[in-house]
């Protein structure tokens, strides 16, 4: 090499913190937006961006939500619907002798409302139409000359069909037509081959959404690929599912006991089961009703490991407004949050004397017994894990003295240690020890053995206080 003066830059040596993953996550749902790489959204996102990049579908509906309570990047895996969606039938207010059928592949779920705001026939009356019931409405439109109106961005198509008698006169104002869509659905199998896609994304994340109702088949293989990415790759990661909702024929008390009878098989601490729906204010201004995982998402992407969700001080930031969550769903869920919170699902309550709606426990389905009771529990040990790895790596392939086999090995655990400081000196346990067993053949086994040990922080669950009358004293 020829002689000159050769500059190096040196990073890293002011000692800013490093990107952990925590708050990221991943969100895979039906979308028609086709990717080989997961698309992200980030939290400074609007409705329209967000549409752009997930299409008008059931993910997109889903970040929305998380962004609008906390989520700050969400790295999205759009899925192919294998399931259509389905439209009800119609049904009809008003006497007049018009009608309306309704036809197409819905791309989400819609509560559909057309009202006839100005009497006549095609190319005379005037109706408005609602994707959610009634809370929204469209700006006036008038009834094609061929009665055929596709309503925008949603699949669907409502066709119009005038009276024999006087067809001039088939529609009145106050007439309204109504149905239901269901949004494309993916199969076990769509959802399991997304998270397989996990395998290769290196990018930092913390926790996995799946979007969409799934029923105790799809949270028993989501538990089995979850112990896969955790043993084989590497990747501890916390998967959100999503109860089914209530039957169209089925009480309330028997939803409640069906899901509690459901849940029984699953056992693992990286499973969370969202059994909380709420009627929702949406992002875009829709209101419709919802199961609040993508709300929880939020809440766990803005705070901290241990951090518990369910926090009700105001300053935390955990309280949905009721001018967003507007009730609970369905009726009378209330008189069974306590069963479905024992039964280790999530759920939202409202506490009398605090506006607002929170989180009444963050359960996880983990074994009867376990240390790891709650997401806070289980969000910190899988930081653990994380960091203690990442901070072992860089000894792999060393060679020791075995005159001091102890000694090297302690002087190496040493620098295992130093995640588990510094996530003291952040407040998320409140203190941690690794220990090298003594004995241990390196020659012969050519293996460290290093125990972790930690305290966690401490959490308020609940509050007892002592009221009595006492004598005035002198």
């Amino acid at each position: 090499m020829l002689g000159d003066v050769f500059a190096t830059v040196s990073d890293g040596l002011l000692g800013f913190e490093t990107e952990k993953g925590t708050g990221i996550f991943v969100a895979i749902g039906v979308s028609p937006m086709e990717a080989d790489a997961p698309i992200t959204i980030t939290g400074n996102m609007g409705v329209a961006k967000i549409r752009d990049r997930l299409g008008l579908s059931p993910l997109a509906d889903s970040v929305m939500d998380s962004v609008e309570n906390g989520a700050s990047r969400i790295y999205c895996i759009p899925v192919k619907a294998t399931t259509a969606g389905t439209i009800s039938e119609v049904s009809k207010t008003g006497d007049s002798g018009g009608a309306c059928s309704a036809t197409g592949n819905p791309n989400n779920a819609y509560s559909v409302k057309v009202e006839i705001t100005g009497k006549g026939g095609f190319n005379t009356a005037l109706f408005t139409y609602s994707l959610d019931g009634g809370f929204t409405k469209s700006e006036e439109a008038m009834i094609p000359l061929a009665g055929v109106y596709e309503i925008p961005g949603t699949g669907v198509t409502v066709t119009f069909t005038q009276g024999e008698d006087t067809p001039e006169e088939s529609f009145q104002v106050g007439d309204s037509f109504a149905f239901t869509t269901t949004a494309p659905q993916m199969t076990n199998a769509d959802a399991l081959a997304a998270i397989d896609k996990l395998r290769q994304f290196d990018e930092l994340f913390e926790f996995v959404h799946i979007v969409g109702e799934s029923t105790a088949a799809m949270w028993a293989a989501v538990s089995t690929a979850q112990t896969e990415l955790e043993t084989q790759r590497h990747k501890p990661l916390l998967f959100i599912l999503e109860a089914g909702k209530i039957g169209a024929d089925e009480s309330v008390d028997d939803y409640a006991l069906r899901l509690e009878a459901e849940k029984k098989k699953l056992k693992n601490k990286n499973i969370a089961v969202v059994a909380a729906r709420s009627l929702y204010v949406k992002m875009d201004g829709t209101t419709a009703e919802v199961n609040n995982a993508s709300i929880l998402c939020g809440l766990l992407a803005k705070t901290s490991v241990q951090q518990s969700v369910g926090r009700t001080r105001e300053s935390a930031g955990m309280g949905i407004s009721k001018d967003k969550m507007l009730e609970l769903r369905p009726a009378g869920i209330k008189e069974y949050i306590e069963l479905l919170d024992s039964a280790k699902y999530i759920t939202f309550r409202e506490y009398d004397g605090l506006e607002g709606f929170y989180v009444t426990n963050a359960r996880v389905m983990s074994p009867d017994g376990s240390d790891y009771r709650y997401i806070e529990d289980v969000r910190v040990v899988n930081k653990i894990v994380r960091e203690v790895r990442k901070a072992g790596l860089p000894l792999l392939q060393e060679d020791i003295d075995v005159e001091d086999t102890q000694g090297e090995l302690e002087r190496r655990a040493k620098y295992m240690e130093a995640p588990l400081d510094e996530m003291v000196r952040a407040k998320e346990i409140s203190s941690a020890q690794i220990t090298v067993p003594e004995g241990q053949d390196i020659i012969k086994d050519e293996r460290m053995d290093v125990v972790v040990r930690y305290v966690s922080r401490g959490y308020i669950r609940t509050i007892h206080v002592d009221i009595g009358r006492a004598n005035a004293t002198s």
